[in-house]
């Protein structure tokens, strides 16, 4: 995985910007140590380690505007920084660059029941959201399996989802407004607690942008009342090609559950021996579907999906009883994560999306991708919307096997675009998928959407070196004419 070059230049100069920038964040807030640094070298993708140059954490939108201004002036770049759950390396730190953290900025600002809505800032984490108003009955829809300890303003930057996603929407349609900063430290709004606004779409364009844009400084979510009721089943299936298809067939009969995932043999037995769920050990595999509503509705929806998935082959079927049995049945899917580093060195989660009617066809051949390279994948989904999370296990230590799982992500991400879906569901693109954008997007698709980096970010300071296999320079971009085959700008690096 190749990173931009580094500029020296940058480097040399690191105790004069790091006293500059104590003059705009003044006390604790700039972090320079060698020793301190190491804190900050990854996000959730440990596969890939960089210090940074320095690490600011301001306490003000008007803190992050001047040290982007003077970042701006200076030519140094600019990565932010949120909780650092992020699966694809979005935030993974340059050793020139700045990494911006935004883990100060952690008070929810003003709480609106009457327009159901909440104004926070970034680092107000996913689940406080809902902490913050679930005893007046609301709660905050997105909830990604790290709500715990991910931030709102992650969520925002990789546009997450979670399990209840494929009902209540991800982070962009419960997204209502930001504040955000851009490169050259203007700040700007977008949205509010008003209903969609006139004009282009540029909410939708920041949310899922992967700091490639701009700070985000304060967020306005939306907020829903607590459902009458809730109930879950656990179904379990002989094979995954039937709970593959249950999940088609309970769609195509018109429910749309709050929540539908699916794990295979491998994570079943991993999270029963971690947290005790209570799940079936006698199944290959295992689907939880969530229905919420009226009391009336939810009786109706559960005896139906029960039926449809006793048509679909289904060998076990367990209704909740209560909210208490309800989690308990949420609990094993939660911790599917680290119930798996319990049985793995180290692990790779993938995140990539399909149509649904392709789910057992992406199966099967799944496992003679697994077969091929010789490493064991096990399988989480949210089966629902078709957002698969493979995890491919392997021993970091055992020379070649990162390359050969990463091998194995990229033939899974490859098939997940031959069958029709994308390259990320809910984790965007980071460095993880960065070189594989080519396989989803033209060329000419690839430079329309760095123009839009270049209109809020022209110097590429934010955050380089992710999402795009190949660096261009806004002139590049078609503004210039290359004569006899000449590659413009051969001192840009290509990585």
């Amino acid at each position: 995985m190749l990173m931009p070059k580094p500029d020296e230049s940058v480097i040399a100069r690191r105790q004069e910007l790091a006293a500059a920038l104590r003059s705009i964040v003044p006390g604790e807030g700039v972090i320079d140590g060698a020793e301190e640094l190491q804190a900050y070298d990854c996000d959730g993708l440990m596969a890939y380690r960089q210090p940074p140059l320095i690490v600011v954490l301001p306490e003000t939108t008007e803190q992050v505007s001047e040290v982007l201004k003077f970042c701006h002036r200076e030519n140094v770049k600019i990565v932010p920084r949120g909780a650092g759950t992020g699966l694809s390396g979005g935030a993974l730190p340059l050793a020139d660059g700045i990494t911006l953290g935004l883990s100060k900025f952690k008070k929810i600002l003003e709480i609106d029941y009457e327009n159901r809505c909440v104004v926070t800032q970034p680092g107000v984490t996913n689940l406080g959201i809902t902490d913050a108003v679930e005893h007046a009955g609301f709660y905050y829809a997105p909830d990604p399996s790290s709500q715990i300890a991910c931030s709102i303003g992650g969520n925002v930057a990789e546009n997450s989802g979670g399990v209840h996603c494929l009902k209540y929407g991800l982070t962009t349609n419960n997204v209502l407004g930001v504040e955000m900063v851009l490169m050259n430290g203007e700040i700007i709004r977008l949205g509010g607690k008003h209903l969609d606004s006139g004009g282009l779409d540029l909410l939708g364009v920041i949310t899922g942008s992967e700091g490639l844009l701009g700070v985000i400084t304060e967020v306005t979510v939306r907020i829903l009342r607590k459902p009458e009721m809730a109930k879950a089943l656990l179904i379990g299936f002989p094979t995954m090609v039937d709970a593959g298809n249950c999940v088609a067939d309970v769609i195509a009969a018109g429910v749309i559950p709050g929540g539908m995932e699916l794990m295979d043999k491998m994570t079943i037995h991993a999270t029963e021996d971690f947290v005790h769920a209570g799940y079936p050990m006698d199944v290959e595999a295992l689907m939880i579907v969530e229905l919420d509503g009226p009391d009336a509705e939810v009786e109706y929806l559960v005896a139906k999906v029960e039926d449809i998935a006793k048509q679909s082959n289904a060998s076990y079927v367990r209704i909740s009883e209560n909210d208490e049995e309800r989690m308990r049945f949420w609990s094993g899917r939660k911790n599917a994560f680290p119930a798996i580093g319990r049985i793995s060195p180290d692990y790779i989660c993938v995140d990539g999306t399909i149509p649904r009617r392709k789910l057992a066809e992406v199966l099967q051949r799944m496992e003679g991708i697994s077969e091929k390279h010789g490493l064991r994948v096990a399988n989480v989904f949210h089966a629902g919307d078709g957002n698969l999370h493979p995890l491919i296990l392997f021993d970091a230590n055992n020379p070649g096997e990162l390359e050969t799982a990463e091998k194995v992500c990229a033939d899974i991400l490859t098939l997940c675009v031959e069958v029709g879906g994308v390259l990320s569901g809910e984790h965007g693109i980071g460095v993880e998928k960065r070189d594989l954008m080519g396989t989803m997007f033209t060329e000419d698709d690839l430079k329309q959407q760095q123009r839009v980096k270049c209109a809020f970010d022209p110097e590429h300071l934010m955050n380089p070196g992710k999402v795009y296999p190949e660096l261009h320079r806004c002139a590049e971009l078609g503004k210039m004419h290359v004569h006899h085959g000449k590659l413009p700008f051969p001192d840009i690096p290509r990585f």
